[in-house]
């Protein structure tokens, strides 16, 4: 399946140390090759690049890795197809607009026999499980909220009661953010760590390369990264319990919730992750 990795922050900041190690998954020390995608937010606004080619191999990628683009909320994900061609519309994160600013979403998983009828305004580009899951969730924000853009509290509960309904037809591990903030779901793996004052050196899994983040943040930084798996081998991380959703606000955890798994799906991840 697919990798996922997240950064919120307190301040504007820089990917470009986890992207490495992350980078280097998606064909290099890992299998998942087709194809790759980071966004970053500027505001309600976001940039977005995408490359169908494997993320250890693409000129996108290295791009990537030398420019410090500096954010408080990116989305980055690395594909292994299960549903969809290898085509740069497959890619994610996917992009919708809502209340005036972007939302950007990432899916590691399958759901099964996932077919939702969708005659509104988010209609899916490609042919992805992914995308037609997050135009259920943007259709499912527009028809609860109108026009009003909910708060943080309100938003958590309303994306709690979708991923309760979708998470029915299968794995349904995904990162999803309005700029202002950053949900997480986990269905089978995903782990995040905290980093704030006083910062330490940490050293990367996936490439010999190391970071000591004192001499780069300053006292009021502080960065949740939420990754598939553990970027670093000389840090604490915390896994997401099965059917956690968590809310990440300015670089920490503020809202969690076990939303049930049920017993069927539970039995094939279960089955997902021993083949992994």
């Amino acid at each position: 399946m697919c990798q996922l990795l997240g950064m919120n922050c307190a301040t504007p900041t820089d990917i470009t140390f986890s992207f490495t190690g992350f980078a280097a998954r998606g064909g290099g020390t890992d299998h998942h090759a087709d194809g790759f995608g980071i966004a970053f937010y500027e505001n309600r606004g976001s940039r977005c690049f995408l490359d169908n080619a494997p993320c250890c191999q693409s000129p996108v990628a290295d791009l990537i890795k030398r420019y410090p683009i500096k954010s408080r909320n990116v989305i980055a994900h690395i594909r292994k197809a299960t549903q969809g061609a290898l085509e740069l519309e497959n890619c994610h994160p996917f992009v919708r607009e809502l209340w005036g600013r972007h939302w950007l979403f990432a899916h590691n998983g399958d759901l099964k026999t996932f077919a939702p009828d969708l005659r509104s305004g988010y209609m899916p580009i490609g042919q992805t499980d992914s995308e037609r899951a997050f135009c259920v969730m943007m259709d499912g924000l527009r028809a609860r909220f109108g026009t009003r853009e909910p708060d943080d509290a309100e938003l958590f509960t309303a994306v709690a009661g979708m991923t309760a309904e979708l998470t029915r037809y299968g794995v349904f591990n995904f990162l999803i953010s309005n700029g202002r903030c950053m949900l997480a779901h986990c269905s089978t793996n995903l782990y995040y760590i905290v980093r704030a004052w006083p910062f330490q050196v940490a050293h990367l899994v996936d490439t010999d390369m190391s970071v000591d983040f004192s001499q780069t943040n300053a006292r009021g930084d502080c960065v949740s990264v939420i990754t598939t798996k553990p970027l670093t081998d000389n840090e604490t991380w915390t896994a997401f319990q099965p059917g956690e959703l968590m809310m990440f606000v300015d670089g920490r955890p503020q809202s969690n919730r076990i939303i049930d798994i049920p017993e069927d799906v539970r039995l094939s991840n279960q089955a997902n992750l021993a083949c992994v």
